[in-house]
């Protein structure tokens, strides 16, 4: 039993990998493509456009998990299938519902890895790979992302811890610097609202430093409201959004806590951790709607065309499901059910009939 099990279990890890590689590889052969248009300016070289496409592949393994470890299942069990051991499992008593099982198990194992490296160590790859190649472009790093943001604007800096939509920070401070160097006043705020002209920013404490006879003084006021012009505009801040699926499933979650704090929507971001959350119940129903195809009869159509078209509807059920999420922001209904609901109804309506052929 065991035996058997190990065996197939190293069959689809097997294909996965096969999968994996020649995903990886397209994706990355196109994206270098597109990174040559900009070797040559400045300090960028083909060494540092290879090394930024090296660097993002734990991120592309971790985005498109749930087709590749689909492919490598399915293709695994088709092996199995279309050179006969398949069906001598199946004589030596090894059930329909039983081949599900351990699909199903083996690759919920590969997508929570996957999970792991793109939660811990996809993260970090990308934001040195992004910094890295804006040194060798030339361009300006305002070390940008979701968590925070730091920008001089005239004889100011001011840090900001979250930057929400473009328009909706918190954490924010304020360093006010002299002619000579030295700060004359620090702003702290908890949340600001930015409207592209000026910063409105909430329950503010204005420290202000001067100094006498040798020594420093602070000063402390206390402001319901305090009003600060900037200079930089929407533009330079919208360009350093990024979007929710770019974004730690952490940091999504920090987002989501800010704007039901501060009585704002957070749908995007509810559906894109909803996403995530489902991420292996898609997995599951996807590879047993597949499954349903692989067991079928071969008497009309080839073994080869049912499993196509058992991916084909397993990749169309994600697409669908995606589109559910987008359809919950336009319609302003319930993320949680729209992202599970699908995944469960499926689920049980694949297992019910796996459990029919199982018995028959």
């Amino acid at each position: 039993m065991k035996i058997r099990d190990r065996y197939i279990a190293k069959t689809l890890l097997t294909y996965t990998i096969i999968v994996l590689v020649v995903w990886i590889s397209i994706y990355s052969f196109f994206n270098f493509l597109a990174e040559l248009n900009s070797v040559g300016e400045a300090e960028y070289t083909i060494l540092s456009a290879f090394t930024y496409i090296v660097l993002q592949l734990p991120e592309v393994a971790y985005r498109q998990a749930s087709p590749i470890i689909l492919l490598g299942c399915i293709l695994g069990m088709g092996h199995l299938a279309t050179t006969g051991q398949l069906l001598i499992f199946r004589v030596s008593g090894l059930s329909v519902l039983r081949t599900a099982w351990i699909t199903v198990k083996n690759a919920l194992v590969l997508i929570f890895l996957l999970i792991l490296i793109g939660e811990v160590l996809a993260p970090v790859l990308t934001k040195y790979a992004e910094s890295e190649r804006a040194g060798a472009l030339g361009q300006v790093n305002l070390s940008n992302n979701q968590d925070g943001f730091w920008i001089r604007d005239g004889d100011n800096f001011i840090n900001v811890e979250n930057n929400f939509d473009g328009r909706l920070f918190s954490g924010i401070t304020i360093f006010e610097v002299n002619e000579f160097n030295k700060i004359e006043s620090i702003i702290n705020s908890d949340s600001a609202n930015f409207d592209g002209k000026s910063l409105s920013l909430n329950e503010t404490d204005i420290y202000s430093i001067s100094e006498k006879n040798k020594f420093e003084n602070i000063d402390l006021k206390e402001r319901n409201t305090y009003s600060k012009s900037v200079a930089f505009d929407q533009d330079l801040i919208t360009s350093l959004e990024k979007e929710p699926k770019d974004l730690s499933t952490y940091t999504i979650i920090k987002q989501i806590q800010f704007l039901t704090e501060n009585k704002l929507r957070a749908s995007v971001f509810e559906v894109e951790l909803y996403n995530r959350m489902v991420k292996p119940l898609t997995l599951i129903a996807m590879i047993l709607i597949s499954m349903l195809f692989i067991f079928g009869s071969t008497r009309d159509i080839t073994l080869g065309r049912k499993i196509f078209f058992g991916v084909a509807i397993g990749l169309s059920f994600e697409l669908i499901s995606r589109i559910g999420g987008a359809l919950t922001l336009s319609f302003d209904s319930s993320p949680l059910l729209s992202t599970f609901g699908p995944a469960i109804a499926i689920m049980i309506i694949a297992t019910t009939v796996l459990i029919n052929k199982s018995i028959h």
